[in-house]
């Protein structure tokens, strides 16, 4: 039977919450960001969700 690997989750540090701020200011688009920061499009829009933030260029 085959191993299951386990997802490694990496903590937002304090930098990359200024980015995700700075980010949804300039309103760049998610997938973008997401490359950029190399997160998955759920994770950092679920980070903006917790923070009260919007993301992406359409809002």
């Amino acid at each position: 039977m085959a191993k299951k690997t386990k997802s490694k989750r990496n903590e937002y540090t304090k930098d990359d919450i200024k980015l995700l701020k700075a980010h949804s200011k300039a309103r760049t688009p998610v997938a973008t960001l997401s490359k950029l920061m190399k997160r998955s499009e759920g994770s950092l829009r679920q980070k903006a969700g917790s923070l009260g933030i919007g993301l992406g260029h359409q809002r």
